[in-house]
């Protein structure tokens, strides 16, 4: 028992060392320079919860346009009601069987600890308050902004030059869910695609954040 208890102990120790490694070590480990137009050209948001992250982008006329494969497959980034265009990258498993807590089951979660295939998940968003404390706002750029879209843009599975819907799966009626590229599992789950979203935008983020918390402590340190 004692050779079992000093097994776990460590393995605790090792995984918290590894994460506070991850939060507190930059990546990149030097600062991006970062385009002169950067100041207040457009501004994006990191919404979270306890175990999620998704990236909101602002709705105008050239982003509806960039995303219109998005309303052909029924989300509806023209509705002139919709400000934001929410989106996330998760496990199969989990993100489509768990819209709530209380639909949690066994499965989805074993998957999400394991290894899954991957969805983006995306919805639209009327005013969202950036003084929340699950809000993060940052400006981009031009150039980081376009990196962004772009980097989001490539995460979907395109078949026929159109993008790859989920069959009946949305939690309401202006999400939807898509074929995403990569795999999920408990090491590189939705956050480390969220905090790579936003290295290709030019900001930092720790080197390996698994979780919400980890990710938006080293947003707050490097950025």
């Amino acid at each position: 028992m004692k050779r079992i208890f000093r097994r776990l102990l460590a393995a605790v120790l090792l995984v918290a060392f590894a994460v506070a490694a991850g939060t507190f070590i930059p990546r990149p480990l030097l600062a991006p320079s970062r385009a002169a137009e950067e100041t207040g050209q457009r501004r994006i948001l990191v919404l979270s919860n306890p175990i999620h992250t998704d990236i909101a982008i602002p709705l105008s006329k050239d982003t509806r346009a960039a995303f219109a494969f998005l309303g052909r497959a029924g989300v509806p980034v023209t509705d002139p009601r919709a400000e934001w265009l929410v989106i996330g990258w998760g496990g199969r498993a989990f993100y489509l069987e768990t819209p709530t807590w209380g639909d949690l089951k066994p499965l989805p979660v074993f998957r999400a600890l394991t290894i899954d295939r991957s969805v983006m998940h995306v919805d639209v968003a009327g005013g969202i308050d950036e003084n929340h404390p699950t809000v993060m706002p940052f400006d981009l750029g031009a150039t980081e902004f376009q990196r962004l879209s772009d980097f989001i843009q490539t995460s979907f599975v395109r078949q026929a030059d159109e993008v790859a819907v989920v069959p009946d799966a949305a939690y309401g009626d202006s999400d939807r869910f898509f074929e995403a590229h990569g795999y999920f599992n408990a090491f590189a789950g939705c956050n480390t695609w969220t905090a790579a979203a936003l290295r290709a935008a030019g900001l930092r983020t720790g080197l390996w954040n698994p979780l919400p918390q980890t990710l938006t402590l080293s947003l707050k340190l490097f950025n």
